[in-house]
């Protein structure tokens, strides 16, 4: 019988020794806006209920996951076996690179995308709301696990989780700008396809999306195996935590690890 949740996605990988889960909002003890499997403290859940639920997934993957403090920006940190035991100050980044066994690079969201890396020797996961994306997150992150484990782009695969969706992810000009995005909504440099990245609302309104837009940097930066990033946290509120949709609400993980 698996360890994970049957509602729980799993990505996959053709890297030998890699796994990754990602959670959904089912599987743990929660109640409230928080059912039922929330995996982050601070929000107004219950400490206890959040520490159940983060043991469930710790015992699930074999071992516990290494939060980050994210701050939506771009710093990547290196992680080693010992960052996992807990007794650690907390790491502000918004991605983590580990060519070790024993520790799992993670990631918490709910609306931001979670973006999860596999390369012969090493894994890493970024945090890629609209912000960490424009200023260079998975590029980042994906320089840094090129250097660990001494592949090119072109060997790393790359899989992109549940976001808030580009029906639902409403922005203002200044993020279209951020993107280098013209007064159309089209890419002003070379795009993998030509559905708009931005689709006009009016009034300096636009729908973004963020799948794609994370495609174009990743395939700018050479990787050619990019899966994923086909779900909607805010239109799947059964399934996915949501922010954006809910404001009081849970965060879920998404995990990748070197298996023993």
């Amino acid at each position: 019988m698996s360890p994970f949740h049957p509602d729980w996605l799993r990505p996959s990988f053709n890297v030998n020794g890699v796994d990754a889960v990602m959670t959904s909002r089912r599987g743990g003890i929660s109640t409230g806006p928080f059912a039922s499997m929330n995996v982050r403290d601070g929000l107004g859940d219950e400490a206890s209920s959040v520490a159940h639920n983060q043991a469930l997934l710790a015992d699930a993957i074999g071992m516990p996951p290494v939060y980050l403090n994210q701050v939506h920006g771009c710093r990547v940190v290196r992680l080693t076996p010992s960052d996992a035991l807990g007794n650690t100050p907390s790491i502000e980044a918004d991605a983590s690179v580990t060519t070790e066994h024993g520790v799992a690079c993670a990631i918490q969201v709910a609306d931001c995308m979670p973006v999860l890396f596999a390369a012969p020797g090493g894994v890493a996961a970024a945090h890629a709301g609209w912000r960490g994306l424009a200023t260079g997150v998975v590029e980042a992150t994906l320089a840094a696990l090129c250097q660990a484990t001494g592949c090119a782009p072109a060997a790393v695969e790359v899989w992109l989780g549940p976001c808030i969706g580009p029906r639902r992810f409403e922005v203002g000009d200044d993020v279209r700008q951020a993107f280098g995005h013209d007064q159309d909504g089209a890419v002003l440099s070379a795009s993998i396809t030509s559905t708009p990245r931005f689709v006009p609302l009016g009034q300096g309104k636009w729908l973004a999306n963020l799948s794609l837009l994370a495609r174009d940097r990743l395939a700018t930066a050479g990787v050619v195996s990019i899966s994923g990033g086909d779900w909607c946290t805010v239109e799947d509120a059964s399934r996915f935590f949501s922010f954006r949709r809910d404001r009081t609400t849970g965060r879920m993980v998404a995990a990748i690890w070197l298996r023993g």
